[in-house]
């Protein structure tokens, strides 16, 4: 107890990192933290740079990740630390950038990532139960956790070492499986908090969701709101660990996203009652490579709407939206750490947060928590407009510079554009009965896992029926019934080498039963179920335990004895695919076996592997594969696997229209109902040139009928992306692998790359302006300045046409944009004059320019959309 006492002393007094009740000090300088989280195995070191640049362009202070145990450590004692796990190097990137960072070690991710994190040889150590007062599991932990923090000091890494590293986490939402588990969990938290302290980072460690985190780790929150939360005790701040920026998404699943108005008002909440240090989860979600996803059935996309997307490029308005929040609250920071607020009732649903420092400085937040109605509030002798469900923030407790439901930031329609690469297809079918030197077979059924110990997705199990010739459905034609249940996931079904059916779970319920006649002859009957895991548990209690696998019972009905178990007969096992043990995905294994081509190129057969090479696009944009004409499977690049694709399983869920005010969760705002799951998809615009409209056209109704379009239109196609990195390409002769579960077309196959279609901007009159308060604080402006809108294409892009621009009432959104009532005549040709032909242009919102004002004393606001090409 003394130990803790006194490094808590160290902690919160004497160290380069250390905290009170108002914030995390650094080097003695109380700093509002603004983080985000960007996790290295979901992209690749090549794009690391400009993820990190771009979070630091906007208003980030810290990176944040979790340490992926299974990536580090694949066999026990064996570690990894190259191309995508180097996390030394992802470090001292962010280091280069001035950055910080928050190194959530854990080891437990969860992270919607296979098993939690955790490697599978973990679950065989003997004795050992996960996340509990068990020794073996504690064993385990703390060596690798060991490990981490020894390399992160050899490498110089912590903040008192003069590294990036600031803060680190122990363990990861463990208060939920403290409740469930009672005493051995409370016993296992605190000698987790103890082991963690006991390491001597020099720099504070938290625990996220856990109520009771020992002293002197700091408890944290996560969720979607964190405004109510308060820490365990009086000397720790108060830290929102993970603002969910959206959410994930699941194969049958709807895809999540969360309005930018609703996060900012969610993070502004949170600032506006003492919290000091935000962090988004995700910042940039990326990719779930390889077959890292868990959960199971979570998608090869871990988009999670995030400001930076998947392919790493900025969603406008989002990121921009965000950042401009960020640079409201730097600007209000003296005033935040300097104590706790006053709080003013300013109407029902209306209160002003007010902080004020030594100095004489104010700093205020009005916010209007009424879902639905605007208020006007009077403060400090000054009336202000509050849209419903928004905060306003005012660094110096008079001039509004950011509202979080007026959106200023640019706003980008991005498009998938399809590359002229022909795909000259092979294929080689797989085998469902073949017996050789990697077959076993035993009485019974076996859980898939401790069979294949996830070195594969598949498992065959095999047996044979001997149907006698007397059976009376040969002569009725009325065919048996075969009944296999399963724990899960999915379940291909062969009779005598021919697909007969197949089932799959859900996220929400992953268990199956396949129920289906089959067709039987008489004599010996070849039944193999292909079983599918479709990644491993992440969460739960004790998920270790949790089974996949055909575990029976397994009947086959119908026949003249009646029912006829097949449990307990032998079964012969086989782990994986004839392909995978060839490695037909790499570039020596494809060359192993004979590949049919030309005309003889299989289609719509199950258990297909297709090969092609291709050279890599010209550009540098993002570049994305289409499977939407196939079902489900796995694609290679090169050997390196893209992930699991399923563009079979279509989406679940009410795709209604989404408002951004009320509280979100994660079944609020869905979209791709009705279609695949991970699927890029923007309403089809087509801007027909001659009459400046948008007309919203179904993909079919195009294909039969754009031929006959007099017009011509420009399209912003929809496509199944999965996303290719550059850097995995060379310029010429790529290997391009799919194997195919269910039977596809290859040929519907292609390379798109992913860039901007359009830009807009969408302003008020008289929005508040950050960049109109920096110059008046500083005194470049001596009287108001009236916003601007600024427009800005992708690299390599110029802005080749205004699509639509008008300054009065325009209605609609960017890429539905129509004229109201009242409309300047000329703004179209403003917009012509100042930023055609550029890359990105700034246009004042001024009547002046516009040739004089269209409607007086009416509220006005601009609205344009610019083409980048």
């Amino acid at each position: 107890m003394l130990m803790v006492l006194l490094l808590l002393g160290l902690w919160v007094s004497n160290a380069s990192v250390s905290y009170d009740h108002k914030a995390i000090t650094i080097n003695g300088e109380r700093r509002i933290l603004i983080s985000g989280s960007i996790h290295y195995p979901r992209s690749t070191p090549e794009m690391w740079p400009d993820l990190i640049q771009k979070a630091k362009e906007g208003g980030l202070d810290v990176i944040q990740t979790y340490v992926f145990w299974n990536g580090h450590e694949p066999q026990p004692g064996k570690y990894y630390f190259e191309d995508r796990y180097d996390l030394v190097r992802f470090i001292k990137l962010i280091k280069e950038a001035g950055l910080y960072v928050h190194l959530r070690i854990g080891p437990y991710a969860c992270a919607e990532w296979n098993f939690g994190g955790f490697p599978v040889w973990l679950k065989y150590v003997p004795g050992i139960s996960f996340r509990t007062d068990n020794s073996p599991f504690k064993a385990a932990m703390e060596t690798f956790t060991r490990h981490i923090v020894n390399m992160m000091k050899a490498e110089g890494l912590y903040e008192n070492q003069g590294g990036p590293i600031i803060l680190s986490q122990i363990e990861n939402e463990y208060g939920p499986m403290e409740w469930e588990l009672g005493a051995p969990a409370r016993a296992y938290s605190k000698w987790a908090a103890e082991m963690a302290v006991g390491l001597g980072t020099g720099v504070p460690w938290i625990m996220c969701k856990q109520d009771d985190a020992p002293d002197p780790i700091i408890n944290t929150c996560n969720g979607f709101y964190c405004d109510y939360f308060t820490p365990n005790r009086d000397f720790k701040p108060k830290m929102w660990t993970e603002a969910w920026t959206g959410w994930f998404t699941e194969f049958g699943g709807a895809v999540p996203y969360r309005p930018a108005e609703d996060l900012a008002y969610s993070v502004a909440k949170f600032i506006q009652t003492g919290g000091s240090f935000i962090n988004y989860y995700m910042y940039h979600g990326g990719t779930n490579f390889g077959r890292t996803a868990g959960g199971p059935f979570i998608a090869t996309s871990y988009d999670y709407d995030a400001p930076l997307d998947e392919f790493g490029l900025k969603r406008e308005a989002k990121w921009g939206h965000l950042k401009d929040l960020h640079r409201a609250i730097k600007l209000c920071e003296p005033a935040l750490v300097s104590g706790d607020p006053s709080v003013v009732s300013l109407g029902k649903y209306q209160k002003a947060y007010v902080y004020k420092n030594k100095t004489g400085g104010c700093a205020a937040f009005l916010a209007n928590d009424d879902k639905s109605e605007f208020a006007t509030v009077n403060f400090m002798n000054q009336h202000y407009n509050l849209p419903p469900w928004s905060i306003s923030i005012l660094p110096n407790c008079k001039n509004t510079v950011y509202n979080t439901a007026r959106v200023g930031a640019q706003t980008s329609v991005m498009k998938m554009t399809r590359e002229k690469i022909g795909f000259a297809w092979q294929s080689y079918n797989d085998e469902t009965e073949d017996y050789d030197d990697n077959t076993f077979g035993t009485v019974g059924l076996l859980e898939q896992l401790n069979v294949t110990r996830d070195a594969s997705d598949y498992l065959w199990y095999m047996t044979d029926v001997n149907v006698d010739p007397d059976e009376g459905f040969l002569r009725t034609g009325e065919q048996p019934t075969l009944t296999a249940l399963s724990a899960g996931h999915a379940l291909h079904v062969f009779i005598n080498g021919r697909l007969s059916g197949t089932v799959y779970g859900s996220l929400e319920n992953p268990k199956i039963t396949f129920k289906n006649t089959i067709d039987l002859i008489a004599g010996v009957n070849k039944i193999s179920l292909l079983s599918i895991a479709v990644g491993l548990p992440n969460i739960g209690p004790h998920f270790e335990t949790w089974n996949a696998g055909v575990l029976g019972p397994v009947m086959l009905s119908g026949l003249n004895e009646g029912k006829r178990d097949l449990s307990w007969q032998k079964w012969s096992y086989k782990v994986g695919l004839k392909g995978e043990i060839l490695s037909l995905h790499s570039l020596s294994g494809s060359s192993s076996v004979e590949w049919v081509q030309g005309s003889l190129v299989a289609q719509r057969q199950p258990l297909t592997w297709y090969k092609a090479v291709f050279d890599a696009p010209d550009g540098d944009e993002p570049l994305a594969l289409d499977m939407n004409n196939m079902g489900k499977g796995q694609v290679w690049v090169n050997g390196q696997s893209i992930g699991r694709y399923w563009p079979a399983y279509k989406a679940i869920g009410s795709c209604t229209t989404c408002s951004y005010n009320g509280y979100y969760d994660e079944k609020k705002c869905l979209s791709n109902c009705g279609e695949a799951s991970q699927r890029w998809y923007v309403t089809y615009l087509y801007y027909c040139l001659s009459r400046r409209i948008t007309v919203h056209i179904s993909i079919w109704f195009v294909l039969k009928w754009v031929s006959g379009l007099k017009n011509k239109c420009l399209l912003s196609n929809s496509t199944l992306k999965y996303h290719v990195p550059r850097s995995w390409l060379n310029r010429r002769g790529n290997l391009l692998v799919v194997f195919e579960e269910l039977g596809g077309i290859p040929y519907g196959i292609s390379l798109v790359k992913r860039e901007i279609y359009s830009v807009c901007a969408d302003i008020q009159e008289w929005q508040p302006s950050l960049m109109n308060y920096e110059m008046q604080a500083s005194g470049r402006a001596n009287k108001p300045l009236r916003p601007k809108a600024h427009l800005s294409c992708g690299r390599g892009q110029n802005i080749t046409e205004i699509k639509f621009a008008s300054f009065g009432t325009p209605e609609g959104g960017c890429g539905g944009f129509r004229e109201g009532v009242c409309h300047a005549h000329n703004s179209y040709d403003v917009f012509n004059k100042l930023c055609v032909g550029l890359p990105s242009c700034t246009v004042p919102i001024n009547p002046r320019i516009f040739g004089g004002d269209p409607c007086p004393k009416v509220m006005k606001k601009l609205s344009v959309e610019a083409i980048c090409g």
